[in-house]
């Protein structure tokens, strides 16, 4: 419990027991009018003193249709009316109506503190230092202060500051902060560390690869402190709605209180309605409780690992109909492996040996599984003239021989007639001067969770499609297995583009596109809204995505989906519920059939059952 909190606490507490002994006291002593008011001015200044502050510091600004004026216009009403001739005194009334908005606002204070305490563990994993080895010597500085290529020291039970390289020493990180995994991630020499995540087990040094300002933490804390500018069309919507709806009905209290005593008299009976509408026209309820909502939301989604960038994506990831994945890395593994070698002409020894020395130099994970099959890629051949053929394969000089490693398209291009391959996989086919030599069957795993995601996603009645660059064979082999309604394959990066744009226009409503954030940034900032996966030190999934899940966990696309849709829903609750209580009770109020209590209720009552509806958000 905060300062705050407890401060308003204490004035609720003293203002209720006051107000007690005030009703006994005008109940059992008799008490002249104006000594009642006194005794009830104890309760009302210790509950409104702040109100009142307010008020007089809105009237000096120039704004006089803030809750606080409208709450002290009333109540300052409330406590005079009884001096007027044949009425009676609403001392109690008023008084009451200023104590229960005071406990509308310890329900506002209580469930903001929750809020920030979803996303608290997001915004601890700012580092306070970092310490760095000079001289033999450990010393603290600011992270800031620390360039790239410096060697950083984490004990264990420190945050790690900056991104980097494992230089020196093994441990375990807890990464909860950053992906919501409570299991440790186990870090060797070479492993990436990332700043957030806390050393458990081992001293480690760290070699920096990222300024201060562009490390993960940074840009993660950075995406959550700028959530909420990012509106929804709810939080839109109660906006302008409460510029019109505050001065109609204030206008309409005032009219409500002159015009119709100048015709039918009784001026006190008609100031006692006017009071009661304007305490039932606060527009409290729906102004704090919608942006409560949309924030519980995304303080829900941070506690489980994703990062929802503001409550508009809320909105449009609740409303999503179309799910278009990539392939590699998002359903699966994105750990390619050579499965079958089928020569032609050499041994299956030999049309490694020829893939692997042409792929030598490429980072592309189909050429990693080919230079890990083969062993002793580091011969005494020579490879010279290499061209790659975007999307296609490599064409490479191997001692005095031309030889081409890709897919048909290659072969088709440099004339080459290639034979089929019933197995499922990524077929790289080898040719050496003009000469066929065979084919090699590569396969990536499929993620264990991918299946059971699309599977959850369908039954949403939400469709789903595949684009992959992949060959026709090996995305439908993907396709069947996982239950895609759909796919693409033998698509270039600029392809998937194209063909997500097409979809869009197909579908005419939110399609979201979910990646790995690094090739796919392109894809991702087009789509309606885009799902970043594997966001660990992934700077294209932070930026370019608009919901980045933390860990590469395909299955929290059901969850962040999950979570904005009761999230929405929850807001439209209580959209409906405040602005219909508060229609049916002006109504009443100006007809004379409702009292101050019923007042009391339509505002702070309805304010804090919104507040508290507003709070399931943060509990899925």
């Amino acid at each position: 419990m905060n300062k705050e909190v407890k401060n308003k606490l204490i004035q609720i507490v003293l203002s209720a027991i006051s107000f007690i002994i005030a009703v006994i006291i005008e109940r059992n002593m008799n008490l002249p009018m104006w000594e009642n008011l006194l005794v009830f001015l104890v309760p009302y200044l210790i509950a409104g003193y702040d109100v009142l502050k307010e008020a007089v510091e809105s009237i000096l600004e120039g704004e006089f249709l803030g809750e606080d004026f409208l709450m002290t216009i009333a109540t300052v009403g409330a406590l005079a009316i009884g001096f007027l001739p044949n009425t009676e005194s609403q001392f109690a009334e008023a008084v009451f109506v200023m104590l229960f908005f005071k406990i509308g606002e310890l329900f506002e204070e209580i469930a903001e503190e929750k809020s920030e305490k979803a996303i608290s563990e997001l915004m601890n994993i700012r580092p306070d230092y970092a310490n760095i080895e000079k001289n033999g010597k450990l010393k603290k500085v600011k992270p800031e202060s620390i360039e790239v290529g410096d060697i950083i020291v984490v004990k264990p039970g420190e945050r790690i500051p900056l991104d980097g390289i494992i230089k020196d020493g093994k441990s375990s990180l807890n990464t909860v902060a950053l992906t919501g995994e409570s299991i440790p991630r186990d870090v060797n020499e070479g492993d990436t560390a990332n700043s957030g995540c806390i050393n458990l087990s081992s001293l480690i040094k760290i070699k920096v690869t990222k300024i201060f300002e562009e490390s993960t933490a940074s840009k993660i804390i950075d995406l959550v402190e700028n959530a909420a500018e990012n509106k929804s069309q709810s939080e839109k919507f109660i906006t302008k709605f409460s510029k019109y709806y505050t001065p109609v009905v204030v206008v309409t209290a005032l009219v409500l209180a002159f015009i119709p005593p100048i015709i039918l008299g009784n001026f006190s009976i008609w100031l006692t309605r006017a009071l009661t509408f304007l305490v039932v026209s606060c527009p409290c309820a729906l102004v704090i409780s919608v942006p409560l909502t949309f924030f519980g939301g995304i303080g829900c989604a941070s506690k489980k690992g994703i990062l929802i960038k503001g409550a508009n994506y809320i909105e449009k990831l609740s409303k999503v109909k179309t799910v278009v994945f990539d392939k590699t890395g998002t359903l699966t593994e994105g750990v390619f492996e050579v499965t079958a070698v089928h020569p032609e002409i050499y041994d299956e020894n030999k049309l490694l040996h020829l893939a692997a020395h042409v792929e030598r130099y490429s980072t592309h994970p189909i050429a990693l599984s080919l230079k890990e099959a083969y062993e002793h890629e580091d011969d005494d051949c020579s490879v010279s003239e290499i061209k790659e053929y975007s999307g296609n394969g490599i064409k490479a000089k191997v001692n005095e021989d031309i030889v081409y490693v890709g897919n048909s398209k290659m072969m088709n291009e440099i004339g080459i007639k290639w034979k089929k391959c019933k197995h499922s996989g990524t077929i790289v086919h080898v040719a050496i001067n003009d000469e066929y030599l065979g084919h090699i069957v590569i396969s990536d795993r499929i993620k264990e969770e991918a299946t059971e995601t699309v599977r959850e996603i369908r039954k949403n009645k939400i469709g789903t499609i595949m684009l992959t660059g992949d060959q026709e064979n090996v995305a439908k082999a993907v396709a069947e297995k996982i239950g895609i309604d759909k796919y693409y394959s033998e698509l270039l990066p600029q392809d998937k583009v194209s063909k997500l744009e097409e979809v869009i226009s197909t579908n005419k409503e939110y399609t979201a596109f979910v990646g790995d954030g690094i090739n796919d940034a392109p894809v991702l900032a087009r789509s309606d809204i885009g799902i970043g996966m594997g966001g660990i030190g992934s700077d294209a999934a932070i930026e370019a995505a608009n919901v980045v899940i933390m860990d590469d966990k395909v299955s929290k696309i059901c969850k962040a989906i999950e979570i904005s849709r009761r999230t929405l829903m929850i807001a439209k609750e209580n959209i409906v519920f405040a602005i219909g209580i508060k229609i049916l009770v002006l109504i009443l109020a100006s007809l004379g059939l409702a009292t101050m209590w019923m007042a009391v209720f339509a505002d702070v009552g309805v304010t804090v059952i919104a507040v508290i509806n507003a709070m399931r958000t943060l509990y899925k």
